[in-house]
């Protein structure tokens, strides 16, 4: 590619509203250009890397015996309407209605489809399969930022498996865990996988590839001595024991005028270690007390997973008065109606003498036993997981990073499978519900995840796998024959070779086309300028260090491919 022809419109300045690294440089390199709000049109350099991206994916897919597919990415209601979820999708799914007056959906994923064409799989004979697409997903975004991190519009590969039983489906899991592996280092991304909250895909279990980054919108508890990763929304820990002082016979009401949180409460004289804090939630309608330990946060993940709740909300301040009798900071989990369903968090489980509100506005109850004065529901895994805390495995003091998310693979088990009768007959003939799992990856966010960890203060730093070109040959003076006959000459070589190569032909000065490839982060540069030519040297330029080296004009080709070759691998 001639760069004299290659519609490259790079810019001095981010735009204004870019604050992730790999907005301001895809945008600033010409790779991409907003369209609207979570949309984005790939320019030719932004296409050349969303492609390769691809194909290492393609090549690790079918490398586990994937089939690819193409399926629609309008869906009818009724698809999603089967499996339940038309309504937990909320408003995140784009809806329309055809002429016809039909109700339609933009596909966010595509678990229902391929459900659906697993009701042509007959046999158990024909177990396992493992099926898998590249096509467009929509998902209307609330707040779409970081320019391809978060957007409404994006190409995912999204791959299935079908197997007989649960071993099938672990085997295929760990077939796809492999691959992931390999598609992430073959990306250079440091990506690693933690537990992970299924979600609205529901399923027995998931794992997320994450990788350390600031522009990343989800929080990674790690252990830096063992292997224990997790999301927040799953991570648990070990927390130190409390040996409670013996508490009264009942809990004891006193009076608490003014003080509305846990703080002031604590000044009052009762630690937090040892308050209760009740949340009082809407779950599906339904009121719903979550408590935990009054120096621990609630996560709402935590709350809907342990639930199952589609709908979930904190309660209005007038919801908890018509239901408990008293405003926010007076309220607690003692004497409450039978009707309401009580959560407690695994850390209050066998705890006595606390103290929590009396759901009296300016009242709170000491000495209360959990296990004596509180009608739990369950005890469920409720709350938030907090630096130093120590590691559920090994006991280390615990780490949050910050991480994007650049894969998450499920365990969906029979749920898609029964919402569209899809089974097989086993050898006895007996009807057997196929077993699925669901894996995916956006190949625009792993683009700008590369781009977000593969960067410096003059622009981008592409490795060799998914860089727009390979080698761009810098012609320092197109207007001098013998330089730009030698160019040519390795311009020729290099691309009968198999190399990506670009010739930057532009009529324009050095600096700029330095400041453009640097900026667009080819990995390699040649440059070649009449001085070196007349000597029979050239300037081979390593953007991830800015090395450069002379190399001699009869042994630059060579040189090139032999670098670029064993960057491949």
């Amino acid at each position: 590619m001639r760069w004299s022809n290659l519609f490259v419109p790079t810019l001095r300045d981010a735009p204004g509203d870019a604050e992730a690294i790999s907005h301001k440089l895809l945008v600033r390199g010409g790779f991409m250009r907003q369209l609207h709000a979570g949309h984005y049109s790939m320019l030719p350099l932004g296409w050349r890397v969303h492609e390769k991206v691809a194909k290492i994916v393609r090549d690790e897919m079918n490398d586990i015996g994937g089939q690819e597919f193409l399926l629609p990415a309008m869906h009818p209601k009724s698809l999603w309407e089967a499996s339940g979820r038309w309504a937990t999708m909320g408003d995140e799914m784009f809806r329309l209605e055809d002429r016809s007056g039909a109700e339609v959906g933009l596909g966010m994923t595509h678990e229902e489809v391929f459900a659906s064409l697993a009701t042509e799989v007959n046999s158990y004979k024909t177990l396992p399969q493992i099926w898998y697409q590249i096509q467009w997903k929509f998902r209307d975004e609330p707040r779409p930022k970081a320019g391809l991190l978060r957007v409404r519009e994006f190409a995912m590969k999204d791959s299935y498996s079908l197997d007989m039983d649960a071993a099938g489906l672990d085997a295929n899991f760990d077939k796809h865990h492999a691959a992931y592996l390999r598609i992430f280092e073959r990306l250079d991304l440091d990506a690693m996988p933690v537990e992970a909250s299924s979600g609205a895909m529901g399923g027995a279990g998931s794992i997320e590839f994450m990788v350390a980054s600031p522009a990343g919108e989800d929080d990674v508890v790690r252990c830096p001595k063992c292997d224990y990763r997790a999301n927040v929304e799953r991570a648990t820990s070990t927390l130190d024991p409390i040996a409670d002082e013996t508490g009264p016979e009942q809990p004891e009401k006193f009076a608490t005028p003014g003080i509305r949180t846990i703080k002031a409460l604590e000044e009052a004289g009762a630690p937090a270690t040892s308050q209760m804090k009740s949340m009082i939630m809407v779950l599906d309608g339904d009121i719903t007390i979550a408590v935990v330990r009054g120096d621990h946060q609630l996560n709402m993940q935590k709350l809907q997973d342990a639930t199952g709740a589609i709908d979930i909300r904190p309660a209005t301040p007038e919801e908890t008065f018509e239901h408990l009798g008293a405003h926010p900071g007076s309220l607690g989990a003692v004497g409450v109606r039978e009707d309401i369903t009580i959560l407690v968090d695994h850390a209050l489980e066998g705890r006595t003498n606390l103290t929590t509100g009396a759901n009296e506005d300016d009242w709170h109850y000491r000495g209360v036993d959990v296990s004596r004065d509180v009608n739990v529901a369950r005890y469920v895994d409720l709350r938030e997981v907090s630096v130093g805390e120590a590691c559920p495995k090994c006991q280390t003091p615990i780490e949050i990073v910050r991480a994007i998310e650049a894969g998450h693979i499920f365990k969906l088990g029979t749920k898609y499978a029964e919402a569209m009768n899809a089974f097989v007959l086993d050898a006895d003939g007996e009807k057997r519900t196929i077993v699925m799992g669901s894996y995916g990856i956006g190949i625009g966010r792993n683009m700008a995840t590369v781009a977000e960890t593969h960067n410096d203060d003059k622009g981008l730093v592409w490795p060799v796998s998914i860089a727009p070109f390979e080698v761009c040959i810098t012609v320092m003076k197109i207007d001098d024959a013998d330089t730009m006959n030698a160019a040519e000459a390795l311009y020729s070589e290099l691309r009968a070779a198999g190399i990506d190569v670009l010739i930057d032909d532009r009529d324009a000065r050095a600096g700029v086309k330095f400041a453009d490839c640097e900026l667009i982060g080819i990995p390699y540069r040649v440059t070649m300028g009449p001085r070196g030519i007349v000597n029979g040297q050239v300037e081979l330029t390593d953007r991830s260090t800015m090395d450069t080296v002379d190399v001699a004009l009869s042994d630059i080709a060579q040189t090139v491919i032999s670098q670029v070759t064993e960057a491949r691998r």
